[in-house]
Parts: structure tokens; sequence; C-alpha cells
């Protein structure tokens, strides 16, 4: 099994401050309230529907599971994370994963559902990275910005998947 390229393994799912030497993202949006809607987006995280809305495709394409490697992917573009942790408590689903060799960045990344005490529901994408090959490097402030641009198709995809369901 191939080693992640960092070593604060689950950082992203803390609610602490993120590991310093890294670019940080925390973004999140509210999806509506109630168990319904809750089980619905925790679901779509799960099923990858925030990486498939954003334009990804992601293999092997089942459910995320702890310990499984996959490949995320866009033209041109090949993605490989391992699934470091899934969350599926009463108020928090998600799962976190982080790079492996070949991915265009060195980091973690978490997708949560979190659910409020008043109910209020929330998707949350939460972020530490650096630079992992060249071509980013290379890009610096362009590269960032691609992050955010992805990741508000993240926010977007997620939305949309929890409008669509019954």
């Amino acid at each position: 099994m191939s080693p992640l390229t960092y070593e604060e393994v689950g950082a992203t799912l803390t609610d602490g401050r993120l590991p310093s030497g890294y670019a940080h993202l925390d973004r999140r949006v509210r999806l509506g309230s109630g168990s319904d809607c809750f089980e619905r987006a925790g679901a779509a995280v799960l099923s990858w529907a925030a990486h498939r809305g954003a334009g990804f495709t992601v293999t092997p394409g089942g459910p995320a599971r702890e310990g499984v490697d996959v490949v995320v992917s866009a033209p041109f573009l090949r993605i490989p994370c391992r699934v470091v942790r899934v969350v599926n408590s009463a108020d928090r689903t998600g799962f976190a994963y982080g790079t492996l060799r070949g991915h265009p960045e060195c980091g973690e990344e978490a997708f949560l559902v979190e659910r409020d005490a008043d109910g209020t529901v929330w998707f949350r994408v939460r972020a530490f990275s650096r630079p992992g090959r060249w071509f980013v490097r290379v890009g610096g402030p362009v590269a960032r910005g691609v992050q955010w641009w992805v990741t508000r198709r993240y926010l977007r995809a997620v939305v949309a998947a929890c409008a669509d369901s019954p």
C-alpha cells in the first residue's frame, strides 16, 4: 500500500486548527433542517455526489470506505487519494481523504454533513494542502483559485442532490 504524502491524518475532522505549513480551506453551505435532510445529504456525500456533481469521475465508484484508494479524475488529470476516515454519527456524516503520490497537491480534504443542535443541516468542505506537483507550484494563485472553484462546485452539487431527493 502506497504511503500518504502527509503526516497529519484526520486533522480535517477535528474542530481545532488545521496544521500549519499548508493553505487552509473551510467552507460550508446550509442544506435545510431535519433528519430526512441530514440522511439524504449524508448518503449523497458518501456516494461521491459532490465529486460527480463537480464533474469528476471516481474509481472505484462504490460508497466511501475507510482505507480504500480511489482515483478522482477529470480530463487530463488523475488524482489518487485514500479514504482515511469515515464518520457516521448522530450529527455528522462524511469522510476525509488524503493524498497519495501523483496527486497534484499534498494534504487532506473532508466532506461532511453536520447537524446543529437546532436541527439545521450543513454541508462542509474542509482542507489543508500545499503543492505536490510542479504545475501546482508554478501555478501558485491560479492553482489556489482552481481549488476554490472546485469547492464551490462540490457545495452546489450536494445542495442540488438534496433538493432533487423526495
